[in-house]
């Protein structure tokens, strides 16, 4: 006999896939089509070598001038368009699948499952606009105060050393795996009251469920996250059960027992506090691994960093602006509405490549260059902008500045040996394995 949860998901088997074939399967035969025709937005999402390195690509794409379009949706690299879009109450989420039909949106929202919603899926942060992003928002802000990540700072240094500790002797590691996943995932579980032994899971359910952020996912690559996420689903159902019986003085413990007129319903719950667990360790793990990739291509920075610890916070803006851990993000027009002289329609769709942006010469003077010296480098929009800019931001650059600063003086003589592995992922940009060499170990 099959058990319930094999017959659940048998039974559920015809709703996802529906919600596939309106979230990625009718975009991933556009994009294609589109691709084969030589659309350059298509080949975008579809060529692999323009995953491992967009950047020519993005060069292509400004070329078109300040917005660019294919016959189903638009795209910019343009900083000052970008930062519009991003600014404007003129576009948003649209609920998620907004750039879809009114009617193909309410058939998509009836074929998710509660158990399997994604980063992308309403009531996510991501994917919901004002007024109920802003009641969201809210209850998690609390978390991200000025004063309350200041007073993380003492927490970060000190998973940086115990896990720098453990790394005292070696001679090679991957550096993904036992220190830039590691030290984020450990701060955002203190923050979520997350048991030690499930943190590695987590991790692992995490990257495989990450894949949905990204556009035209074939059906088995959309099956195999979705196991993930029922899985993150039923983890944190769990979770939030052990907190309710013993609390701590974490956010979600909070978030669990308000019985305010704010407070979040199960589903709602679930939704932002695992955005919170995923956002947390996802950008800040691409943040460290391709700032380390970067410093060892240009280690008379290193040596300056050094002399200079003071612009390691520099150095970190640096990071974002030149190889931004999210590289696009979605908007979609709410009502009609026209930037740079392109008029808008209600439902049209406009990629914003936060990566392309972040290189624009009218901003970023010589932008290909990595400078960790460079005057406006905090001028990126990594973190997005407007009222989707990430609640973690000031956490993250804490985080990464900390973690760099440690490694770096722990291991002065740090490199990278052999060739590292970039993840899959086009919407996410960072390291999946990044072997290093310590060639000399320095005890703390």
């Amino acid at each position: 006999m099959p058990s319930p949860e094999a017959v659940r998901r048998l039974a559920g088997t015809p709703r996802s896939f529906t919600a596939w074939a309106l979230a990625h399967g009718l975009q991933r035969a556009v994009i294609r089509r589109g691709a084969r025709k030589g659309d350059l937005i298509g080949r975008m999402v579809v060529e692999p070598g323009l995953r491992e390195d967009p950047f020519p690509a993005y060069e292509e794409l400004r070329a078109q001038g300040p917005i660019a379009a294919n016959p189903y949706i638009s795209a910019s690299v343009d900083h000052a368009v970008c930062n519009e879009v991003l600014r404007s109450d003129a576009f948003g989420t649209a609920g998620g699948q907004g750039e879809l039909p009114k009617p193909l949106q309410r058939l998509h929202h009836w074929a998710i499952q509660d158990d399997t919603l994604g980063p992308v899926d309403p009531p996510s942060m991501l994917a919901v606009d004002p007024p109920l992003h802003t009641r969201y928002r809210k209850q998690v802000a609390r978390a991200f105060t000025a004063r309350k990540v200041g007073r993380m700072g003492d927490r970060v240094e000190q998973v940086a050393s115990a896990l720098l500790d453990d790394l005292d002797g070696a001679t090679g590691f991957d550096l993904v795996e036992r220190y830039a996943s590691q030290l984020p995932v450990t701060v955002i579980a203190d923050l979520l009251g997350v048991r030690e032994q499930d943190r590695p899971r987590l991790l692992t359910l995490g990257n495989e469920a990450a894949i949905t952020l990204d556009p035209g996912l074939s059906w088995k690559d959309y099956r195999r996250a979705e196991d993930a996420l029922r899985e993150l689903h039923t983890w944190f159902r769990g979770h939030v059960e052990d907190l309710r019986a013993h609390p701590g003085d974490d956010l979600l413990s909070q978030l669990a027992l308000d019985d305010g007129p704010d407070r979040l319903s199960p589903v709602e719950l679930h939704q932002v506090g695992l955005l919170v667990l995923a956002a947390g360790f996802e950008t800040t793990v691409n943040l460290i691994s391709n700032a380390v990739v970067l410093l060892d291509q240009h280690p008379e920075q290193v040596r300056w960093l050094r002399d200079n610890p003071d612009g390691w916070g520099n150095a970190v803006d640096e990071v974002l602006r030149h190889q931004s851990p999210v590289q696009m993000t979605l908007r979609v027009a709410l009502r009609e509405t026209e930037v740079a002289g392109k008029t808008f329609a209600p439902g049209h769709g406009i990629l914003v490549y936060l990566g392309g942006a972040n290189r624009d010469p009218a901003v970023f003077p010589d932008p290909d260059a990595f400078d960790v010296t460079r005057a406006n480098a905090d001028q990126h929009v990594a973190f997005s902008a407007g009222v989707h800019y990430c609640l973690g931001a000031s956490l993250a650059r804490l985080e990464a500045a900390v973690a760099l600063r440690s490694l770096y003086e722990r291991f002065p003589d740090l490199t990278v040996s052999g060739t590292p592995q970039r993840r899959p992922t086009r919407v996410l940009r960072g390291y999946e394995w990044l072997p290093v060499s310590t060639r000399a170990s320095v005890s703390a």
